[in-house]
């Protein structure tokens, strides 16, 4: 599941602002805020808000990397070679 500080991580990447982030999601940005809030974050956001700020990062070139027992460094974020 994605994670706030992929969220942030993404932005820093893209060089946008949580301003910017509501501007191309059309969320508000309380529930941006929240998502990016370690003690909040995305898994208490709706399933439809996830899904709308993974996929407006995800066309803005970003890629999400899954952690895990068998991927050493947990999740992150990188730009996609797309």
């Amino acid at each position: 599941m994605l994670q706030a500080n992929q969220i942030r991580a993404a932005r820093a990447l893209l060089n946008w602002s949580q301003s910017e982030l509501v501007d191309k999601t059309g969320l508000s940005l309380t529930t941006i805020r929240r998502m990016e809030d370690d003690k909040i974050g995305p898994e208490r956001s709706s399933a439809g808000n996830v899904a709308t700020v993974t996929k407006t990062l995800e066309e803005a070139g970003i890629a999400f990397l899954d952690g895990g027992e068998d991927k050493p460094g947990g999740p992150g974020v990188r730009m996609s070679n797309d």
